[in-house]
Parts: structure tokens; C-alpha cells; sequence
């Protein structure tokens, strides 16, 4: 896995706008209606292409085909898994129930999106089944990124936690639910693995690790969901047997919609938990209005010397373009905060399309982010190395 070594390396969290007519074809494709698929496989070609090439105008290091062949970013995997079935009875986080004024501003923003609640739930033994939609995403996205002048760097690939898996497509058939993490564990590490042999960075997306505690834990003390954190990621790290931890990146975050956000639990207490993953590195939200103060947490819990951090200093969430010298003092903070500019990749406090519909953010607001996100990084540069980066 690269490093900064001369400059601040820029990355972001994966998922970018798919565009109207992608999305409803994806959203369509997904609620089982009748969808030319000769079409929509051409459309995401054509938008693979032009999301890797506008993530090269920007100044993108660190690249990937912006997820636009998945409806959602783990939901599309009852598609390639049996064992599911149903739907899953998945509780509504606490400022939707209390704020119903937001709630209502909130829903009318998402008229049409893939499958957010409501996803099949487990109903039988899991056993991955299509062993070919992983490479076709792969042969997909390494071939356009051949056609991008100049040529990334380094690329990373996203996949979903089996945590995340887990408290999305409910448990209705394992005994436990330690049991049905490990089948997800064990079903999974066939595409982990599909991504580090066809040489992409695997990005791990674990929402599961903080988001949950407002949604399916949010019945649980801080105490009691740092438990679960350590179960999700003991189960995390048993899918990554035999991938190296330099090929790993894992994304944590608080949920990517644009809300209060006021119940959720702090970076500290989750920390420690955190650090027990078998990765190289990880991307904390640090750039919205809940999370920027939460720089403090790693001069507390000091940040390990074996990983990268990849602190989100670009809010995924809000249509106003951070001006690169705020870019640039986030940058700041963080290498202050673990004591090493080398280890500090900046990146964007989540995905840009979530969900296929799941868009808060404008697409040509988006270019604009990753553009000043490489201002700010290139300013940065030059204060931490003391001369002007290349």
C-alpha cells in the first residue's frame, strides 16, 4: 500500500453518482422488474469510465470504478449468496422516530432508491453461488483504468464488512448470531481474496463498527456495542486469513445521511476496538460538524505505527465546497494528531452514492470536492515538506 512519501497522497470512500438513468435502471433491476440487461451493463461501462477519468482530472492518487455496477454497496449481495429470503425487520435509528419534522423533510429527498430497509434476511445456510459477477467487476474496472492517462498509482476495490452484511440482511435461520457472522466471514473471503489476486487494494466498507449503534444495537450501552465491535471485527479478520494486512483498508463510519446525527457513540470508545483489525489502514470521518473534534481520541489512543490513516477531511454529506485551506489544516491536524505525514492519505468522510438514489451531494458538486480535495492536500504538502509538491 502506498504511502505519502513525498507529498499527501489523496484518495476518497468509494462509491460516486451513478447518474438518473443508472440509477433507475439499477433500482428497477433490483425490485425484480423487467430490465434489458444488455443496456445496463453498457451504461455501466460507460459510467465506469468516466467516473475513473473525472477522478484523474481531479487529482485523485488512489482510484476505483466509484461502485457504479452495485445498487447498494452491500446490499447487492443476496444477488451472488443463497440463504436469503424474506425481508428483514430492520429498526428506524432514533432521530427518525423523535424528529418527525425531519423525518419528513428527510424522506422527501429520497423519492426513488435502492434498497436501504427492508432487505431479504437470512433464511437458510449461505453458500456464495456466482463466482463470475466479482471477476466481470474486476476485468471491468482494470481495463478502463489501463485507458486513464496518467495512470493511478495505486487502485482500491470496496467491499462490504460481513458485519455490515449482518445487521442489514437479518438472521432468521443460525443458531447464533456469531454463527451467522462466520458464515458471512467465510462466503465473503471469495471475493476479498478476488480482489487482492487481481492486485486492487481491498477496501473493507464497516459502517457496522459505529453507524449500528443507532440502528440495530441501539438498545445497547457504549460498553455492551464496543463487544459487538470486537465480535464484527474478530469475524472481519477471519475473512482476511492469508491477505496481507498492507493490502487491506478499512472505511468506518457513522452512517452516511444528512441528519443531526445527535445519538451517535464517540470515536473514543471505539478506538482500541478498532485497531484490533487485521488492516494497513483506515478512513475515520473527521470532516462534518459531529466528527471534527474527534482528532483528540487518536493523541489519546495513539494511533498504531503498522497502519495508514485515512482521515475524511471532504463532508459527503453537504453541497458546500470546502475551501482548500480548510482542506489543507484538516490535513494538518491529523498528521499533529498521530506524529507521521507519511502515514496520512487524505480522503472524504464517506461515499458520494451510497445507494443507488442515495445522494445528497450534486455530481458536479462532487467534482468540485475532489478537486479542492487535491488543493488542499498539495497546500498541506508544501507546509509539511517545506517545499512545493510535485
Amino acid at each position: 500500500m502506498l504511502k505519502s512519501v513525498d507529498r499527501i497522497l489523496i484518495t476518497h470512500t468509494g462509491s460516486l453518482p451513478r447518474g438518473a438513468e443508472l440509477n433507475d435502471l439499477l433500482i428497477a433491476d433490483e425490485a425484480g422488474e423487467k430490465v434489458d440487461h444488455a443496456k445496463l451493463a453498457a451504461m455501466i461501462d460507460q459510467r465506469v469510465a468516466y467516473v475513473m477519468q473525472k477522478q484523474r482530472e481531479a487529482g485523485v492518487d488512489i482510484g476505483n470504478d466509484g461502485e457504479q455496477g452495485r445498487v447498494g454497496f452491500q446490499t447487492y449481495v443476496p444477488k451472488r449468496m443463497s440463504g436469503f429470503g424474506g425481508e428483514s425487520k430492520r429498526p428506524f435509528g432514533q432521530e427518525w422516530v423523535q424528529l418527525p419534522l425531519y423525518t419528513q423533510k428527510f424522506m422527501a429527498r429520497l423519492p426513488k432508491t435502492g434498497k436501504v430497509f427492508g432487505c431479504p434476511e437470512c433464511v437458510g445456510e449461505l453458500k456464495y453461488q456466482d463466482n463470475d459477477a466479482i471477476k466481470i467487476e474486476l476485468a471491468r474496472f482494470k481495463r478502463h483504468a489501463a485507458e486513464v492517462k496518467p495512470r493511478f498509482p495505486e487502485m482500491f476495490f470496496a467491499e462490504p464488512s460481513p458485519g455490515i452484511i449482518a445487521t442489514t440482511m437479518l438472521n432468521a435461520h443460525y443458531s447464533s448470531y456469531e454463527a451467522y457472522l462466520d458464515a458471512i466471514a467465510r462466503e465473503m473471503s471469495y471475493e476479498y481474496k478476488a480482489v487482492v489476486d487481481a492486485g486492487c487494494v481491498l477496501q473493507i466498507d464497516s459502517p457496522d463498527l459505529a453507524m449500528e449503534r443507532v440502528l440495530l444495537f441501539q438498545d445497547k450501552t457504549d460498553g455492551e456495542y464496543v463487544k459487538i465491535v470486537e465480535t464484527h471485527i474478530a469475524a472481519l479478520n477471519k475473512a482476511l486469513t492469508g491477505i496481507p494486512r498492507d493490502r487491506v483498508r478499512l472505511h468506518v463510519c457513522w452512517g452516511n445521511w444528512e441528519g443531526p446525527h445527535i445519538f451517535d457513540i464517540g470515536l473514543e470508545p471505539l478506538l482500541d476496538a478498532f485497531y484490533q483489525a487485521h488492516v494497513g489502514a483506515i478512513g475515520i470521518e473527521f470532516a462534518n460538524a459531529r466528527r471534527q473534534h474527534e482528532y483528540a481520541a487518536l493523541k489519546k489512543h495513539k494511533f498504531p505505527d503498522n497502519m495508514i490513516l485515512l482521515p475524511g477531511v471532504i463532508d459527503s454529506k453537504v453541497n458546500v465546497v470546502e475551501h482548500p485551506e480548510v482542506v489543507a489544516q484538516r490535513i494538518e491536524q491529523a498528521v499533529a494528531a498521530i506524529g507521521d505525514r507519511e502515514r496520512v492519505i487524505a480522503g472524504v468522510d464517506c461515499g458520494f452514492g451510497t445507494f443507488a438514489g442515495w445522494e445528497w451531494v450534486a455530481e458536479d458538486v462532487v467534482w468540485l470536492k475532489l478537486k479542492t480535495l487535491r488543493e488542499g492536500a498539495d497546500i498541506a504538502s508544501q507546509r509539511l515538506w517545506g517545499r512545493k509538491a510535485a
